[in-house]
C-alpha cells in the first residue's frame, strides 16, 4: 500500500485525516506521515487500512518472497487463496485464510512443478479482476524465478477474455502493457504450462496441435481462451 492509495481512499470517504486516524487507530499525525510517504505501512497497517477503506487486495503487500526452488504449495491452500479473493469457481469454498496479494497467488500457482487443470483455469481470471496489481513488481518477480513465459501465457489469455468485454479499454490496456513486457524477457527454453511432465507421443502432438500464443510463449499446453469455462461471462 502507497502513500498515494492512502490519500486517495481518504479523500474518497470525504474524511480528515483525523476522521481516518480514528477510524485506523492511530494519530493523526501519523495519518499525516503515512500520506507523506515518510512513514511505510507495515503489513499489518496495510491490511487493516484495506479493510477500513474497503480497498482492493492488490495494495496488500505480497507477505513472502516465492521460495528458490519454489516450494510445494498444496492444491487446496491454493484454491482457498482463490475463493478468498473471490473466484467463483471455487465459492464453495468457506475458507477463513487471509486475502493474500493477487500477484502472489498468481505467481506462487505459476511456480509449482504441477498445476492442477481447475487451477489453471482460474489464473487469467485473477489477472482480469485484479488488472491494477503492481505491474512492476509482477514482472520483476517472474523475472526473477524464470516464471515470465507462463506468466505472459496467463496475461495473453486474461487479455483475451477481456478484449471482449465492452467499455474496458483501461483493463485492457493495463494487460497488453503487462503483456509486452513480460515478452521482452521471453525465455528461450520450451517449457510445460500446468501438467509437469509428458510422455513423448503427448509433446509431439502438443508441438504440432498448441495455439499459436502458446508456441509465442514457448509453452506445450493446447489451452485457449475458449478453454475457460467463464469466458463467455462479461464481467470477472
Amino acid at each position: 500500500m502507497t502513500a498515494q492509495d492512502l490519500r486517495t481512499a481518504r479523500r474518497g470517504r470525504g474524511w480528515t485525516q483525523h476522521e481516518a486516524a480514528e477510524r485506523l487507530g492511530l494519530s493523526q499525525s501519523y495519518v499525516a506521515m503515512l500520506e507523506s510517504g515518510s512513514r511505510k505501512f507495515t503489513p499489518a497497517l496495510a491490511r487493516r487500512a484495506r479493510h477500513v477503506f474497503s480497498l482492493s487486495p492488490t495494495v496488500l503487500p505480497p507477505s513472502r518472497i516465492l521460495p528458490t526452488p519454489p516450494g510445494k504449495e498444496p492444491p487446496q491452500a491454493l484454491a482457498e487463496d482463490l475463493a478468498a479473493l473471490g473466484y467463483p469457481g471455487f465459492s464453495y469454498l468457506r475458507s477463513r485464510r487471509r486475502k493474500r496479494n493477487p500477484g502472489e497467488v498468481l505467481l506462487t500457482a505459476l511456480a509449482q512443478d504441477h498445476l492442477e487443470a481447475r487451477l489453471a483455469e482460474a489464473l487469467p481470471w485473477l489477472l482480469v479482476r485484479y488488472w491494477d496489481t503492481d505491474p512492476n513488481w509482477l514482472v520483476e518477480q517472474a523475472k526473477l524465478h524464470d516464471l515470465q513465459n507462463r506468466t505472459g501465457f496467463v496475461v495473453t489469455l486474461a487479455r483475451q477474455w477481456a478484449e471482449r468485454m465492452p467499455h474496458d479499454q483501461k483493463r485492457v490496456g493495463a494487460l497488453q502493457e503487462l503483456e509486452r513486457n513480460l515478452e521482452r524477457s521471453l525465455l528461450a527454453r520450451e517449457e510445460a504450462f500446468g501438467k509437469g511432465s509428458f510422455s513423448p507421443s503427448e509433446l509431439a502432438w502438443l508441438r504440432v496441435n498448441r495455439s499459436e500464443d502458446a508456441k509465442r510463449w514457448n509453452l506445450l499446453t493446447n489451452w485457449t481462451v475458449e478453454n475457460l469455462s467463464y469466458a463467455s461471462q462479461p464481467n470477472p
